[in-house]
C-alpha cells in the first residue's frame, strides 16, 4: 500500500424546496425552519473538534434565502404561527391542524423517547383519519396542546445543543405541563440558533477547515432549461413536452445570481458547484467556466456513461482499474473548461440509507475499511486520486440515533487520527495534484439518479408542468417587447417586470417535477402543486394579464400508474399461508417500497411500508406486510381495489367478525354487483385463498377476475379503520401490470 494518503472529500448538500408562497412570502412547510435548528449549524461546528477533518459543504441560495428570513422576521411558516398562538385561543381548526402536523417526526428516536409527547400521540392515535380529528380534539385539553406547542419544537432541536442551553434539558426533565413561557422561550432560542448558522459557515470557510459552494439560485435542472430535447438521450422512449423549452439565457441567469448570492453571505465567490441534482450536460459547461467556476461534481453513473465502462461499476471493475473511478477530470467545450468530481454511489447511500440501522462504532468501522480497501487497490496510483463523498446533509439524520453525531464523532476521530486517509477540500485536492486531470470528451446528459431525467421530465404530469412554464415565460417575453417603451418610463411597471421574472426563476425549480409523476409522492403533493401554480399565476398578474384557466386545475391527476421499485422478473408459487416461508418465494415479485415516497417532506409512520406482487399463468399474488393482530386486536379492515382495462372495478375487503372470531374476505365480481365471502378456514370459494400471521398473502386467479392473457390489471390496497381510509397504497393512482401469457419469462429472459 501507497505510503501517501488517499484523499477523501465529503461533500453535504444542504436544500429544502423554496416553500415561500408567490404571494405572502410565507413558507408553506415549517422544514427550512426545523431542519435549520437541527442539522445545519452542528453539521459545521461538530469540525471543531477535528482539526484534520476538512468538509466541503454546498449551500443552495434560495435555503440561505429562507433561512435569513426566519432570522430577520420577514418569513413564518403555519406551523410556527401555531406554536405562538396562545393555547387557550386555538380554534378548533388550529386544534385539527396541531394534532393533525404536530407529531411529524420520526417516532422511534425522536417521540417514542420522551414519555409525555408518546402519550400524546397515543391520545392522538397513531393512524386517524383526517376527519375524526374534530372529534380527537375535543378530548385535549388546553394544557394538553400546549405541551404538545412544545414538544414538537423541542425534539427537532438537535440533542447537540442540550450542553449548551440549560433550557432544553430542563424542560425535557420536567415532561409536562409547560407554561407560554416555557414556549416563548423555546421559541427565542431557536432564533438564536438559526441566526448563528451562516455567520458558521462563513468563520469557518475563512479558517480554511471548509470549502463552500453552491447550486443554481433556485435548484433548477440545468440541461432541460438548456433544452428539454436533451432528455431524448438518456430516455429515448419517454414522450417529452409538446412546447419545447430551450433558455440557455436562463441557465446563466441561475448560475450567475447564485454565485453573486454566495458572494453576498460569505464574502467570496465560490470555486464550485453542485448542479442542482448532479445534472449535467456538455452544453451548459461555458456558462460554468464564464460565472467562474472552476469545478463540479454528480454522479459516477454519469462518468460510466461518458467513458463507455457500463450504466454501473461494480467491485470486479474496481479492482481492474480502480484508479480511473476516483479521480477528476475535466470537460471542455469550446474554449471553455470545467474539473468534474464524481460520487462514489455506494459510499455516499451507505451513510444515507444504511448506517443508522448499525451500531455507530462498527459503522464507522466499515467505513473506514472500505477508503482503505479502495486505496490498496491502487497500489501507487494514490497520488492525485480522491473518493468523494456527496449526499445529502440534512435529511438522514433524524433516522440515526442521536441525529446522527455518535455516528459522525466516530466517523471524524477515524478519520482525524489516521495517516493513511486525508479528509480535504475539494479545492485543495484540485490545486495540489501534480498530473494534468484527463479530459472526457463527451459527458453525458443525466442526473445522479439514474443517470437520466425521468423524475422532472416524461411523465404527462411533468411534461404539462414544463408546458405551462414555457407558456407562461413566453407571455412574459412578449409583452415585454410589445410594452418595451413604456418599461424605460414606469418604474413600477418595470418593478412588476422584474418580480415576474423572479417567478419564472422559481418555477424552474426542479422540486416541483420531483413531486409531479410517478417516481415520488407525498401528503404534501397538493401544497406543492398549489405552490407551483400560484408562481405562474403571479407571472400573468405581474402584467395585468388573465390568469389562463388551466393554472385553476391542479396538474396531479387522479389516479395514475406508479412504478414499484422492482419488477416483476419471472413466475412465483408462494405458499399462501401469512408467513414468509421462504426467501425466495417472492423474491421475483414486484416490491412497492412506501419508504421511496420520501424525501424532503416528513411523513408520519405507516400501518403498511411496502407490498410484494406477482403472478405465475393462472393467479396473481399479493402480500401486504402486515400482523396479523392489525386485523384482529386493532379492528383495521384491508382492502384491495382491482381495476380491470375497461375501469371495472371490484374490492375485495378482508374483516374480522369478533362474535365468530374469524377473517374473512368479501369480494365483488367486475360490474355485476354479485358479491362472495371468502372465509380463511374454508377457502373454496372461486379458488381464492388467503392467509395472514407475520404477513398478509392472497391469490387471486386470473379466471375469477375474468381475465385474460394481455389484459391490464391495476390495483390498490387501502387500510381503513372504523369506516375511515387511513392509508392507502399507492397515494395515489395505481401499481399496473399486463397480465402474463405463456411466454413471459422467455421474454423476461432475454429483457
Amino acid at each position: 500500500m501507497s505510503s501517501q494518503p488517499l484523499n477523501v472529500i465529503f461533500l453535504w448538500h444542504m436544500h429544502q424546496p423554496d416553500y415561500r408562497d408567490a404571494e405572502a412570502r410565507h413558507a408553506m412547510m415549517p422544514w427550512v425552519r426545523l431542519h435549520g435548528v437541527k442539522d445545519y449549524l452542528d453539521m459545521v461546528t461538530i469540525l471543531d473538534d477535528f482539526p484534520n477533518v476538512r468538509q466541503n459543504f454546498n449551500l443552495v441560495p434560495s435555503l440561505l434565502d429562507q433561512l435569513q428570513g426566519y432570522v430577520d422576521g420577514s418569513l413564518s411558516d403555519q406551523a410556527l404561527e401555531l406554536t405562538i398562538k396562545k393555547a387557550d385561543s386555538l380554534t378548533v381548526e388550529d386544534r385539527v391542524c396541531l394534532l393533525g402536523s404536530f407529531f411529524h417526526a420520526h417516532w422511534d428516536n425522536m417521540v417514542k423517547p420522551y414519555p409525555r409527547y408518546w402519550e400524546l400521540l397515543k391520545m392522538r392515535g397513531f393512524h386517524p383519519a383526517p376527519s375524526s380529528l374534530y372529534e380527537v380534539q375535543r378530548y385535549f385539553s388546553h394544557q394538553d396542546f400546549l405541551d404538545l406547542q412544545v414538544w414538537y419544537n423541542l425534539v427537532w432541536i438537535d440533542p447537540v445543543f442540550h450542553k449548551s442551553y440549560d433550557l432544553l434539558p430542563s424542560l425535557i426533565r420536567r415532561a409536562r405541563n409547560f407554561t407560554e413561557t416555557d414556549k416563548q422561550a423555546l421559541i427565542t432560542l431557536q432564533q438564536q440558533i438559526l441566526s448563528q448558522i451562516i455567520p458558521a459557515y462563513r468563520s469557518r470557510q475563512e479558517s480554511g477547515q471548509i470549502e463552500l459552494s453552491t447550486t443554481p439560485y433556485y435548484h433548477p435542472i440545468l440541461p432541460l432549461l438548456y433544452d428539454t430535447n436533451l432528455a431524448s438521450i438518456s430516455q429515448p422512449h419517454d414522450p417529452l413536452p409538446n412546447l419545447r423549452f430551450s433558455h440557455p439565457e436562463d441557465v446563466a441567469t441561475q448560475i450567475n445570481k447564485a454565485v453573486e448570492r454566495h458572494k453576498f453571505y460569505f464574502g467570496s465567490r465560490p470555486m464550485g458547484m453542485w448542479p442542482s441534482e448532479g445534472s449535467v450536460c456538455q452544453e451548459i459547461i461555458p456558462y460554468f467556466q464564464e460565472a467562474g467556476i472552476k469545478w463540479i461534481a454528480t454522479d459516477e453513473g454519469i462518468l460510466a456513461n461518458s467513458i463507455n465502462r457500463g450504466a454501473e461499476r461494480n467491485q470486479a471493475e474496481i479492482v481492474k482499474d480502480p484508479a480511473s473511478w476516483y479521480r477528476a477530470y475535466r470537460v471542455k467545450e469550446g474554449s471553455s473548461e470545467v474539473d468534474v468530481i464524481f460520487r462514489d454511489h455506494l459510499l455516499s447511500d451507505l451513510i444515507g440509507f444504511v448506517y443508522s440501522r448499525w451500531n455507530e462504532q462498527q459503522a464507522a468501522d466499515d467505513f473506514v475499511r472500505r477508503l482503505l480497501e479502495i486505496k490498496q487497490a491502487m497500489g501507487n496510483q494514490v497520488k492525485d486520486r480522491a473518493v468523494a463523498i456527496i449526499l445529502d446533509g440534512e435529511n438522514a439524520w433524524e433516522h440515526y440515533p442521536g441525529d446522527g453525531a455518535p455516528f459522525l464523532q466516530e466517523l471524524y476521530g477515524r478519520l482525524n487520527d489516521n495517516p493513511e486517509l486525508n479528509a480535504t477540500t475539494i479545492g485543495d485536492y484540485l490545486s495540489q495534484r501534480q498530473e494534468p486531470a484527463p479530459f472526457i470528451k463527451q459527458i453525458f446528459p443525466g442526473s445522479w439518479i439514474n443517470h437520466n431525467f425521468r423524475i422532472w421530465i416524461g411523465h404527462q404530469e411533468d411534461n404539462l408542468a414544463w408546458e405551462y412554464l414555457g407558456q407562461a415565460r413566453r407571455t412574459l417575453v412578449l409583452y415585454e417587447q410589445q410594452h418595451s417603451e413604456r418599461i424605460d418610463s414606469d418604474k413600477q411597471l418595470k418593478e412588476n417586470i422584474k418580480k415576474a421574472w423572479e417567478h419564472i426563476y422559481i418555477a424552474e425549480g426542479s422540486d416541483w417535477c420531483w413531486w409531479y409523476g410517478d417516481d415520488h409522492s407525498s401528503e404534501n403533493d397538493a401544497d406543492f402543486d398549489k405552490l407551483f401554480r400560484r408562481h405562474l399565476m403571479t407571472v400573468y398578474r405581474c402584467l395585468g394579464e388573465a390568469v389562463p384557466e388551466h393554472l385553476n386545475l391542479s396538474i396531479i391527476q387522479a389516479d395514475k400508474t406508479l412504478h414499484p421499485k422492482t419488477e416483476i422478473s419471472s413466475f412465483i408459487n408462494p405458499k399462501i399461508d401469512g408467513n414468509i416461508s421462504s426467501y425466495y418465494e417472492w423474491q421475483a415479485a414486484a416490491f412497492y417500497d412506501v419508504a421511496q415516497l420520501g424525501g424532503a417532506m416528513h411523513r408520519s409512520e405507516y400501518l403498511v411500508k411496502g407490498i410484494f406482487y406477482g403472478f405465475n399463468l393462472e393467479k396473481f399474488f399479493l402480500r401486504i406486510d402486515v400482523e396479523r393482530k392489525l386485523l384482529v386486536e386493532d379492528g383495521y379492515h384491508l382492502v384491495i381495489n382491482i381495476i380491470n382495462g375497461l375501469q371495472e372495478k371490484v374490492d375485495c375487503e378482508i374483516c374480522y367478525l369478533h362474535d365468530a372470531k374469524r377473517l374473512f374476505m368479501v369480494c365483488d365480481n367486475f360490474g355485476s354487483g354479485e358479491q362472495f365471502q371468502v372465509d380463511e378456514n374454508l377457502q373454496e370459494q372461486k379458488e381464492i385463498r388467503f392467509g395472514i400471521d407475520s404477513i398478509f398473502e392472497t391469490e387471486i386467479p386470473f379466471q375469477t377476475l375474468g381475465l385474460k392473457a394481455g389484459d391490464d390489471l391495476n390495483f390498490s390496497v387501502t387500510i381503513k379503520h372504523q369506516g375511515h381510509e387511513v392509508q392507502r397504497i399507492p397515494s395515489g393512482g395505481y401499481l399496473h401490470f399486463v397480465v402474463p401469457s405463456s411466454d413471459f419469462e422467455e421474454r423476461m429472459w432475454y429483457v
